[in-house]
């Protein structure tokens, strides 16, 4: 957008603070700025003359319109799940805890990063359950953009070179579709906690470990996690703004 004089010039003086406050994940602050100066840039559509500046607006109105309305689903998630902690004990054998279930409240327009840190992405099973939470992020996280594991290493050599290759191997399969995956490994992870740079702090005391094994490959919940039995954990979820 070229600056100019009048409304023009302060769209574009707003817009830029929303940009800034939209990076910075200050959603109700960006919202209002967003709304602000979409205003005024339909002010100065109308007022100006020349054909092309005035698609020119339209266009860059759209495109502004369209974050505004993810920072206003961002905000109202906040205030629908509320800004308190929330705790969801499961309890032993019980289904019905699915990753959606947990973690697709949590997902908006707004996340494009995520740190897991989670000691135990070791096992097949716990890579398997790793690269469905990943999944996920890629299937409702549409702005998603890099996903950081921080875990430990196997402590034998030859099964953390299967461990590393399979983890690798997600990686490569993430970047077709444009997420950078990094793993970091480090012997002193105990914590197991999840952040979204939307704002949400997830701890789980198991990890994203705490489903048992299915009856057989060729039954219900083997696919469908909705469907397995769980072991007991807490889960904790927190906002930002209620742990600064």
């Amino acid at each position: 957008m070229s600056s100019g004089s009048g409304p023009e010039a302060a769209a574009i003086q707003v817009l830029t603070r929303a940009v800034q406050l939209d990076t910075e994940k200050k959603f109700a602050e960006a919202l209002a700025c967003y709304e602000q100066g979409i205003r005024l840039l339909l002010q100065a559509a109308k007022e100006v003359k020349d054909e092309t500046k005035r698609n020119h607006f339209r266009k860059k109105t759209e495109e502004y319109l369209a974050r505004a309305e993810a920072m206003k689903e961002a905000v109202n998630k906040i205030r629908t799940l509320g800004r308190t902690h929330k705790q969801i004990q499961i309890e032993d054998n019980s289904t019905g805890h699915s990753y959606e279930s947990i973690f697709g409240p949590l997902i908006d327009k707004t996340l494009s990063s995520v740190v897991v840190e989670d000691a135990y992405i070791r096992y097949t099973h716990q890579i398997y359950n790793f690269l469905q939470f990943c999944e996920l992020l890629v299937h409702k996280a549409e702005c998603l953009r890099s996903i950081c594991l921080q875990t430990t290493r196997d402590p034998n050599p030859a099964e953390h070179k299967t461990q590393h290759q399979r983890l690798e191997e997600i990686g490569a399969s993430l970047a077709k579709h444009n997420v950078k995956l990094s793993i970091e490994y480090s012997d002193s992870i105990h914590d197991r906690e999840i952040r979204f740079d939307n704002g949400w702090i997830i701890k789980i005391g198991r990890g994203l470990d705490y489903f048992k094994r299915p009856e057989s490959k060729f039954s219900i919940g083997w696919s469908n996690h909705h469907f397995r039995k769980c072991h007991q954990t807490t889960v904790d979820i927190f906002h930002q703004q209620t742990v600064r």
